[in-house]
């Protein structure tokens, strides 16, 4: 097959999936922050509707130059011309593990570097296994979950690893991570589908494996774990010196695997004993609790089919979500703390902060679209790092952080002093 070099191709960016709730606002992003003079195109199944679309978009910005509007069918032949079209494909099309693998195979295939926003970790699992040595040997940068899941606990865990390194010149450890504020107005009709279409693909043993905290790792995890004590596994709560009371946070298995499958990518940057916990922070114990057996029955009620047909009829459809006047008030804050791996009784610390202000879905179409940018202006400083293959938002590094800081996203490191 006669593969394109990537800089010689028609576009700079491709955005698959533009009519979705995600997508449009992505492709909003674009029109409204990306240089103008971007060569991009809409790609999707109804030329109709992205025309649509399209016209939305000039509204937005009419000194921009308007996207290409390509219609494509999601089977390998359509997809295969398309990759070859463009540098980077932006992948907005869910639920991911029904659609999307095709999507990845021509990307790998193509040597098109690839981003999506998926949060679907059985599904990451499965693409890795068949398509990461494929487009590590074409030179394709693919990265899933540049999304909410799980971009936000990536960068900030790399920002602190980074501060570590740099103020000790050693590894890390440990970092814990915690949501400390999230005001959403409610997830999307997509965001809900793929729920739903999970538990009725996989089995109970393969949302087990998904829940493993090193289900994507690149390599064994470290032998040093601590194992926790029985109380906060049962319970779900623990207090954390300087995090508070933190219970199960419903992101933290997707956030997690992501997170160690970046620190055994890069093991010379965040060393070869270094984990990741998540959680989230509550008031108190009690709510602690509460929260935690409220999730894990939530999962266990999932499970069974009439209530997944019940919740079926009352959530958005797809390509729908929370009107934006409904999240003015919307935020996201993660806090982390990072222990250096010193062998000293009381080893250095380090805190973290990332915080946006905004609807998680303007977030997620924000994420995806400055990734993007970050592999078109530093392409091979990234291919280095990353190595190609199936990799992950920190191996973008301080350039995507500095991209992120100037559209509203803030991540903040400090020593403690004590």
């Amino acid at each position: 097959m006669l593969k394109l070099s990537v800089s010689t191709r028609q576009f700079d960016l491709i955005l698959l999936g533009p009519t979705g709730y995600t997508g449009r606002l992505c492709a909003e992003h674009i029109v409204k922050n990306l240089p103008t003079g971007l060569k991009w195109a809409l790609a999707g199944r109804s030329l109709q509707k992205i025309e649509n679309v399209a016209k939305e978009l000039k509204n937005l910005n009419p000194d921009r130059a308007e996207p290409e509007i390509l219609a494509v069918q999601l089977n390998r032949e359509e997809l295969h011309s398309l990759a070859q079209k463009g540098r980077v494909l932006l992948n907005c099309v869910g639920p991911y593990h029904l659609y999307s693998t095709p999507v990845v195979e021509a990307c790998a295939s193509n040597g098109t570097h690839y981003l999506d926003v998926t949060g679907e970790t059985p599904w990451i699992k499965s693409i890795i296994e068949k398509y990461h040595e494929t487009a590590k040997s074409n030179g394709a940068i693919i990265i899933p979950s540049v999304g909410v899941e799980s971009a936000p606990a990536d960068m900030l865990a790399w920002a602190l690893v980074k501060r570590i390194r740099e103020e000790f010149s050693c590894d890390t450890k440990e970092i814990t991570c915690a949501i400390d504020e999230m005001k959403s107005s409610g997830a999307s009709g997509g965001t809900l589908a793929t729920v739903m279409t999970m538990f009725d693909t996989l089995s109970l043993l393969d949302i087990l494996k998904a829940a493993d905290p090193f289900a994507l790792a690149a390599s064994s995890p470290p032998k040093s774990i601590p194992s926790e004590p029985l109380a906060e596994k049962v319970l779900g709560v623990r207090s954390v010196r300087d995090m508070g009371t933190l219970t199960t946070a419903p992101t933290a298995i997707a956030d997690i695997t992501i997170v160690h499958r970046s620190s055994t990518l890069m093991p010379e940057f965040y060393g070869r004993r270094f984990h990741f916990r998540q959680f989230l922070r509550v008031r108190n114990a009690l709510i602690g609790v509460a929260l935690h057996f409220a999730f894990v029955t939530g999962l266990l009620l999932l499970l069974l089919p009439p209530v997944r047909w019940l919740l079926k009829k009352y959530i958005y459809a797809p390509g729908s979500g929370p009107r934006m006047e409904d999240s003015i008030n919307d935020r996201l804050v993660y806090r982390a703390v990072a222990t250096a791996d010193q062998d000293t009784p009381d080893p250095k610390r380090a805190l973290g902060k990332l915080k946006y202000d905004g609807t998680m879905y303007v977030f997620t179409g924000l994420l995806l679209a400055e990734a993007a940018m970050t592999i078109l202006e530093n392409e091979e400083k990234v291919k280095k790092v990353s190595r190609c293959g199936l990799v992950t938002p920190a191996t973008l590094g301080q350039e995507f952080i500095d991209r992120l800081e100037k559209v509203g996203c803030q991540i903040e490191t400090e020593v403690f002093k004590y």
